[in-house]
């Protein structure tokens, strides 16, 4: 008999009269920390009661319910879900770092603001920028800021008129949001049958927009985890028309090593430290999202920006005329840094030149050996991610919410599903570079085995996940009538 009381929370544990811990009464001398009367509450708040050993043991068990990329195999598309080395937090958690305040002098916290500038010099020297800023606190925030860098750009030339953004049509969902945020309209770019931008739709919206376009926002390789191999010609279209190209880094882990952005032509780009450089963001966070820029738009970058004059680290503020301003709380997510910096050092210029080659070669790796089982809508090589259209048998009605539900029995984490939207069953794998080929291996015994059992027992995997906590939940309900608040029962 299982006792880890699954799927209780600590509310439905609770017995009234049932305590975790006492402190006696201050019985030192006259005086008492008791709050006045007039700021206590009137009634007891209704918490939890618990003995120790119930709260000890409830928390535990949830956390062993966490899957995390210390567990196991995080084959989330899209996202670049890797292990973080241990060194990275620690070097995070340092009293040097962690107990830092932003208000107090730059005399008194050098070491910090030289690896904040150390970190802008090492991702420009990746991407190919001149210079970078790394105020933005995430992946989209890092959009918007760029996006407000090109609009700036535009607008100290007296160019008002250019306010579109052309946007492939396979692009992240945030990067349409945050064009529209930053006030642009957004112009739908196609792909052809390979997947990639379509240059006739693009050479047809530029003849006729042209003098309107802004910029054009494009992820290299794209969303099917396909090298745009047009980008030379592409980005000679854009700027031929005025406009500038805008690099979404949300793929830049293949690139590593290999190619850089701004060698392809693109101004601006952002980079997800919390994808890239070491620190996995599920759960909504932290995040860290970098803005760099080709030589010339450096005075239109965000400030406060710490500067470097004779090993003497200062922040500055002023003297910027074309800058943005502040774009957030003071210098960002600074623990984020710290890890991506010592991610980098750890490395060093030799196996960064690793990542790669072998995001690419893992990625190619499963994709070649599931494609006899799933649907493989666009062939040939990809990078670091691809994307199956769900089984290759239609026939059994298993579809890719099935597949993913029952990688769960089997103690993986779900792939992405249902995005890219260009196929209607979806199922983006993204290995990264970190993974061993016997880990690979397993993967794909087992989406190998659910496969078979489509054929032979398909209403075993509809009904998946069997061996989970908390079975098949009812995800368009939970979505539209989700229940947020525990209704407080008695148990006396």
């Amino acid at each position: 008999m299982n006792n880890r009381l699954y799927g209780n929370l600590i509310f439905e544990l609770s017995r009234k009269g049932r305590q975790g811990y006492t402190l006696p009464r201050n019985t030192y001398g006259s005086h008492t920390d008791e709050l006045p009367a007039s700021l206590r509450r009137q009634a007891a708040l209704k918490l939890p009661e618990c003995d120790e050993l119930t709260v000890v043991r409830h928390y535990t068990n949830l956390s062993h319910d966490n899957f995390g990329v210390n567990d196991g195999f995080y084959p989330l598309g899209s996202c670049t879900m890797k292990y973080n080395p241990v060194i990275d937090e620690e070097i995070a958690a340092l009293e040097a770092f962690a107990a830092l305040h932003p208000l107090q002098p730059a005399d008194t916290c050098q070491h910090a603001l030289g690896l904040y500038y150390a970190l802008q010099q090492s991702l420009a020297e990746l991407t190919g920028m001149k210079e970078f800023t790394l105020n933005p606190c995430a992946g989209a925030h890092g959009e918007l800021t760029g996006l407000m860098v090109i609009r700036a750009y535009h607008q100290s030339r007296g160019d008002e008129a250019r306010t579109k953004v052309l946007i492939p049509d396979s692009a992240h969902g945030t990067n349409p949001a945050s064009a529209a945020v930053c006030g642009l309209e957004v112009v739908e770019v196609k792909s052809g049958p390979d997947g990639l931008v379509d240059v006739a739709d693009l050479e047809r919206l530029i003849s006729e927009q042209g003098p309107s376009i802004a910029a054009m926002m494009m992820t290299n390789p794209n969303t099917l985890g396909i090298f745009e191999h047009d980008i030379p010609l592409i980005t000679q279209m854009v700027h031929r028309c005025g406009a500038l190209m805008y690099y979404d880094g949300a793929n830049l882990n293949p690139l590593l090593g290999v190619c850089r952005p701004g060698d392809m032509g693109f101004d601006v780009m952002h980079v997800n430290l919390h994808k890239t450089f070491s620190t996995p963001h599920g759960g909504g966070g932290p995040g860290s999202g970098p803005v760099g820029v080709r030589e010339g738009l450096e005075p239109f970058l965000p400030t406060p920006r710490v500067v470097e004059r004779a090993g003497t680290y200062s922040v500055e503020t002023g003297d910027y005329e074309q800058s943005l301003g502040s774009v957030g709380c003071f210098f960002g997510n600074f623990g984020v840094m710290v890890r991506a910096y010592a991610y980098i050092l750890s490395l060093g210029r030799e196996n960064v030149r690793m990542v790669g080659p072998l995001a690419t070669l893992n990625a190619n790796y499963v994709k070649e050996s599931l494609r006899d089982v799933y649907e493989l809508p666009i062939g040939g090589l990809c990078k670091h991610e691809f994307v199956f259209d769900g089984l290759k048998d239609k026939s059994t009605g298993v579809t890719t919410m099935d597949v993913a539900k029952r990688l769960l029995d089997y103690g993986y984490h779900a792939p992405t599903i249902y995005f890219p939207l260009l196929f209607h069953e979806s199922l983006m794998i993204e290995p990264t570079e970190n993974e061993s080929l016997d880990t690979l291996d397993a993967f794909i015994q087992v989406m190998r085995r659910i496969a078979d059992e489509a054929k032979t027992d398909p209403e075993r995997v509809k009904a998946a996940p069997l061996t989970t906590p908390i079975g098949r939940v009812d995800d368009v309900l939970a979505a539209r009538q989700p229940v947020v608040t525990f209704k407080q029962m008695s148990h006396e």
